[in-house]
């Protein structure tokens, strides 16, 4: 029996195995497929937020390079988003596709001793007091906890019997990959105009994703896709198809917009796609899910080192209505790309850039988007912070928070003795002396707040379990 399975060998699936297996859980991830890496993924960009997370696990350095910056967000032609000012390290939309995260993401987790199993398709799942059986074509598995990472048809969320309640948005989304023989003027290319909509990024081998809906042609997913008739409403959507030619992959697929109604029953956990599902626009799947497990991951590590169950319980309350808000706002920016009449379009124009000239509206949709802005609910008392995004403030010794964050403990920002705790804590202190104690979650949240150690302890034990020894003694300033 392993401590935890995981059924899904995607980004979220990879990180989530990643961070336990560092932590010293036992890990074993079952995956369908046979092991390669497709190309054929529909993620396409990394927002701060995730990049930040990906800093945590020293993995944004290196996928970097991959890729290609882009600091404004045109939409709907008239309308930019200036992603400049968010107050990230990545101020940002890093444009590389999926495979290069999960490229890093598998390497990390094959290095932190993760036991990946092939060709393992999921056909039941039972649970009971003391753990869960997941049953695969290859054969069975226990574990204390599953989660499924396993996508929009999870075969996990299936045997657990969850509704997953919604409805298609865009039928019939062509999505093909492409040459051209004029690059486009911006890096990434987006625009609807009611009756077609289409969406451009670079794959970095000289091969372009293409994106496109037709309002007029809703045909079957199955149906073959010709380049023709691709390059008609790319044409009608951005102006030109660019001189698209050599196509190696052309498709068919619907955006949904779904959401189960629990991420958590008993000892079963949902992530990513298997709990939630959206349209394409603002590129915030992935990057969803990739906050999913890094919020999970630390939780279940500290249950298993005896922290109290109802650590578990917060999962849900706090990335449900993250999910639930990623669903409202992907969704409004399509419906807004489907109008129609041209007073229509000018009138959202108008009215997007009326709101962008605000400041505090301006900080909030950007900080949706680049998944920065996004905070967990505090218990009535705790300090103002408890919940919020912690930056990636400097520490002494000219090191980072996030690099700080790097062994997959607890950050506490201050001065103070913790004895018990040392192996799941780190002390550092701040560059600059003079602001409250600051304990910093492993996802890079603030788990508590205080002007002196009064509370910690508490705090400590909720979070991360009781001391590994008696504590003889607590004391910070």
């Amino acid at each position: 029996m392993t401590d935890v399975i995981i059924v899904g060998a995607g980004p979220v699936g990879l990180l989530l195995a990643g961070d336990l297996a560092q932590t010293g859980v036992d890990v074993t991830l079952l995956e369908r497929r046979d092991g390669a890496i497709s190309n054929l993924s529909r993620a396409f960009g990394v927002h701060a937020r995730s990049l930040e997370q990906l800093d945590a696990r020293g993995l944004a350095d290196p996928l970097l390079p991959t890729g290609s910056a882009v600091g404004r967000l045109r939409l709907f032609q008239t309308v930019e988003v200036d992603l400049g000012a968010l107050p990230s390290r990545f101020p940002y939309l890093l444009i590389t596709p999926q495979y290069n995260v999960e490229r890093l993401l598998l390497e990390r987790a094959r290095a932190a001793g993760v036991a990946i199993v092939h060709n393992a398709e999921v056909n039941g799942v039972d649970q009971d007091a003391d753990g869960v059986t997941v049953h695969t074509t290859g054969g069975s598995h226990r574990a204390a906890y599953v989660v499924g990472t396993d996508g929009h048809r999870s075969a996990v969320r299936q045997a657990l019997g969850l509704p997953f309640p919604g409805r298609s948005v865009l039928k019939s989304i062509m999505l093909a990959d492409v040459k051209v023989a004029e690059e486009p003027a911006e890096l990434l290319a987006v625009n609807g105009v009611g009756d077609a909509f289409a969406f451009m990024a670079p794959f970095g081998d000289g091969y372009y994703r293409i994106f496109a809906w037709d309002r007029d042609n809703p045909v079957p997913d199955d149906q073959p896709l010709e380049l023709d008739e691709l390059r008609q409403v790319v044409t009608r959507a951005l102006g030109s198809d660019y001189g698209m030619h050599d196509p190696r992959w052309l498709s068919r697929f619907h955006s949904d917009e779904r959401q189960a109604p629990e991420y958590r029953v008993g000892r079963v956990f949902l992530a990513g796609d298997a709990a939630h599902v959206h349209s394409p626009a603002g590129g915030q799947g992935m990057n969803t899910g990739l906050q999913d497990a890094a919020n999970l991951s630390w939780k279940l590590a500290a249950v298993l080192r005896g922290a109290p169950d109802a650590l578990l319980d917060t999962y849900q309350a706090e990335r449900h209505p993250v999910g639930r808000s990623v669903l409202r706002s992907s969704g409004a920016i399509i419906r807004a790309a489907m109008i129609e009449s041209a007073v229509g379009q000018a009138l959202r124009g108008f009215a997007v850039r009326r709101a962008l000239s605000v400041p505090k509206i301006r900080a909030r949709i950007t900080g949706q988007l680049s998944g920065i802005g996004y905070t967990y609910p505090a218990h009535r008392g705790e300090h103002a912070l408890v919940g919020t995004r912690a930056a990636d403030v400097a520490l002494a010794g000219g090191e980072r928070l996030y690099e700080a964050l790097r062994d997959r403990r607890f950050v506490l920002i201050g001065d103070a003795d913790l004895p018990g705790w040392e192996d799941r804590v780190r002390v550092a202190a701040p560059a600059e002396a003079g602001g409250p104690l600051i304990l910093v979650r492993p996802d890079g949240y603030v788990g508590w707040a205080g002007r002196d150690g009064t509370g910690l302890p508490e705090a400590l034990t909720r979070l991360a379990g009781a001391p590994s020894a008696h504590m003889a003694g607590h004391t910070a300033s």
